[in-house]
């Protein structure tokens, strides 16, 4: 137990919630980071983890980039995220998820849940037969189904800011982008680099994905292991993490990193370094991949879909005073992107506690 607990304190995680029902196989861990700004926000991931130690450090990894995320797309929400061990496949009932949600439902609203990898729809709205806290539900519920296109939207507009930054350019046309991954949002991002006049090179091991890709946008199809070395002016992740490493930094010829996938760097501090010592601009994943944060987190005040795309064009000028941050402090992007969120959540502590001290003291007057 010990080593749960020095895992927490290196990051700050103010509470794990380890579930298991052997009556309905859940085996499942809630990681709550932060809630300074407001309920812990985040999806619901399930994978078959070798190891339950695998497991524990994924969940306050990914809840750790919950709260940066949550700060930089101005929401008043904090980080959590949670994960259910088993094969997505395979495992997957109505009453492993019902379980669940009596979890999330026990922790009386610190903590909100939503799609993940491994999840669905389908899987919240089960969950919902427990809880009210939980996002991600069809549109014929209330909620906002598919967050994919308001995902890619918001990488779109943050691929713009960078290249305003980094190529003095404001449109996307003629710029080459490589698109590693064709999944739901790696398809919604090429739609809108299509339209706006970019050439697509797009990777992946669906080939299904793949052909219509090329049908749809005339996209280059390239290997899996070609994706690195492409003379292109945007590497865009959109798949698993961790693709830019040793390995790969040295094929890179682009002059962006910029895409949907989480945890792009293998390791944050060594590989941030390289890449801005390559003189490579990297928009951090936790600010440019918000929008579909953004998209969930607009159906707890009630749905408004156009209003997820405007606040998700704010992906923008959150992108460009990062790399203000950055220029200013020569430092990597994403240390630029830790600050600028960790400023916005000590402002709203100092706010809190400016205000809560008189709504005491008017609470006392009305009590004399």
């Amino acid at each position: 137990m010990s080593d749960v607990f020095q895992s927490m304190n290196k990051k700050s995680h103010e509470q794990v919630v380890f579930c298991n029902d052997p009556d309905t196989g859940l085996k499942s861990i809630i990681a709550i980071h932060d809630t300074t700004i407001g309920p812990a926000l985040g999806g619901c991931r399930m994978l078959p983890y070798a190891t339950e130690e695998e497991a524990l450090r994924d969940v306050l990894r990914l809840s750790r980039g919950m709260s940066y995320k949550a700060a930089l797309a101005g929401l008043n929400l904090g980080g959590g995220k949670s994960i259910i061990i088993g094969d997505a496949k395979k495992d997957k009932s109505e009453l492993l998820f019902r379980s669940f949600g009596r979890f999330i439902e026990g922790l009386g609203g610190r903590y909100i849940t939503a799609e993940d990898v491994g999840t669905s729809v389908r899987d919240m709205e089960w969950v919902r037969m427990e809880t009210q806290y939980v996002t991600g539900i069809s549109r014929a519920l209330g909620g906002s189904g598919d967050p994919s296109p308001v995902t890619a939207y918001g990488v779109f507009v943050g691929m713009q800011a960078a290249v305003k930054h980094q190529l003095g350019k404001e449109s996307m046309s003629g710029l080459k982008v490589s698109v590693q991954g064709i999944g739901h949002v790696g398809y919604h991002l090429c739609k809108y680099l299509h339209e706006n006049g970019a050439k697509i090179f797009v990777s992946d091991m669906d080939d299904s994905a793949l052909k219509e890709a090329n049908k749809e946008f005339g996209a280059t199809v390239v290997g899996l292991d070609e994706v690195y070395g492409l003379d292109v002016d945007i590497y865009a992740p959109c798949a698993l993490g961790a693709t830019v490493n040793d390995d790969t930094l040295e094929q890179l010829k682009c002059s962006i990193i910029a895409g949907a996938a989480n945890n792009q760097l293998e390791k944050e501090s060594i590989h941030g370094e390289k890449v801005k010592a390559k003189g490579i601009l990297y928009a951090p994943d936790y600010a440019i991949n918000s929008g579909g944060l953004i998209n969930v987190a607009n159906e707890i005040e009630g749905y408004n879909r156009e209003r997820a795309f405007r606040q998700t064009d704010g992906v923008y000028d959150t992108l460009l005073r990062i790399f203000k941050v950055s220029d200013e402090e020569n430092i990597p992007t994403h240390i630029a992107g830790n600050r600028v969120a960790e400023k916005r959540m000590e402002d709203l502590v100092k706010l809190k506690n400016h205000y809560l001290p008189r709504k005491n003291a008017m609470s006392k007057r009305d009590n004399n």
